[in-house]
């Protein structure tokens, strides 16, 4: 019987490692990847890589010449002309393309906080999510007038042993906040933390996915992909400084405050907090579920946070430090406190 061949663009990253990493472990997989080649430490071995930067379109069409695939997933196309050149590349070439796109694109805050795949698709303050919608327009597009065989799948916020979660951060990252954490320093939480989010860990991500993967029902469908717990910001941040084993010191900032406080340092909350993560969102993944009964929380956040703290403290390269940051969040709540003072 031969084996289901697919291609990874990209195939290092948070959510694609992991479901690379999967389906090396089973051998009815032909598992190729197309990227620059900056991460080969997280390729399995009996994985195939084409060393190639897409965005060179002639390059990689001589690269690709003479293959085809059953499945191709793009986990890198931010813009509606890098789908437009997938489009070009494989539109002869696969049996099945799934595009990455975001739960973000989602209108936020929707007539119900149950979001699916019904929801309305618009955000008028991230021009990333943007960028998604008009994406999935195109691609949609393709197979409604010529059977471009898409499959869309939208994320949230999905994290891995790398990554710590979280609601406000700066520039580089997640580290200075779990620092602050660790020197009981107060750590700014949107709003006043009760909002409801959903985090993924990778892995429990892999397995909605692969589901879909050369599944004939998927095509021409979105399906948004997250795990089955809700949990709001106040216990996401609990949980962490649990794991920590320190206690939280908790500063809860308007997400208006911080956009307007951000922004101007290159911080876009304007985008992540008031397009996103400020807005209470519980997802209805029942029709995934119909396709891929296996998918649900193996890794609860509890589980996963730990899995992602004893993997960052002993890796010193990801303990990536942000004075900058740091030094904002002093200023921001030191501004705050004073103006209580002045009332």
């Amino acid at each position: 019987m031969s084996k289901t061949k697919v291609l990874f663009i990209g195939g290092t990253g948070t959510i694609s490692s992991a479901i690379v990493r999967k389906l090396s472990q089973n051998a009815s997989w032909e598992i190729w990847i197309l990227n620059r080649g900056n991460k080969n430490e997280r390729i399995p071995l009996n994985v195939h890589q084409i060393v190639c930067d897409i965005s060179n379109e002639e390059d990689a069409r001589q690269r690709l010449a003479g293959m085809e695939f059953d499945v191709v997933s793009e986990f890198i196309g931010f813009t509606p002309d890098q789908v437009q050149r997938d489009y070009r590349l494989f539109k002869d070439k696969t049996k099945q393309y799934i595009y990455i796109s975001s739960a973000s694109a989602y209108n936020k805050p929707a007539a119900s906080y149950v979001i699916t795949e019904g929801t309305t698709l618009a955000n008028p303050y991230w021009e990333y999510s943007r960028n998604k919608i008009e994406c999935e327009n195109f691609l949609l597009k393709m197979y409604r007038e010529e059977g471009f065989p898409v499959t869309i799948v939208r994320p949230s916020h999905t994290y891995d042993e790398r990554n710590v979660p979280l609601g406000v951060h700066g520039k580089k990252g997640f580290y200075q906040v779990i620092k602050r954490m660790l020197d009981n320093k107060p750590v700014i939480i949107q709003g006043d933390g009760t909002s409801l989010w959903t985090l993924t860990f990778n892995e429990d991500f892999a397995t909605g996915f692969i589901g879909l993967m050369g599944n004939r029902h998927a095509i021409g469908e979105a399906f948004q992909i997250t795990g089955d717990e809700t949990l709001s910001w106040n216990q996401i941040y609990q949980t962490i400084v649990d794991a920590l084993g320190v206690k939280l010191n908790a500063y809860h900032v308007a997400s208006d405050y911080l956009s307007a406080c951000g922004d101007k340092y290159g911080f876009d909350f304007t985008g992540s907090l008031t397009g996103d993560k400020s807005v209470s969102v519980v997802f209805d993944n029942s029709k995934l579920k119909r396709l891929v009964p296996d998918m649900k929380t193996t890794i609860p956040f509890n589980r996963g946070v730990r899995i992602a703290l004893d993997y960052v403290m002993s890796h010193p390269e990801c303990q990536v430090e942000d004075p900058e940051f740091d030094s904002w969040c002093d200023k921001v709540i030191k501004a705050l406190e004073d103006s209580k003072r002045s009332v």
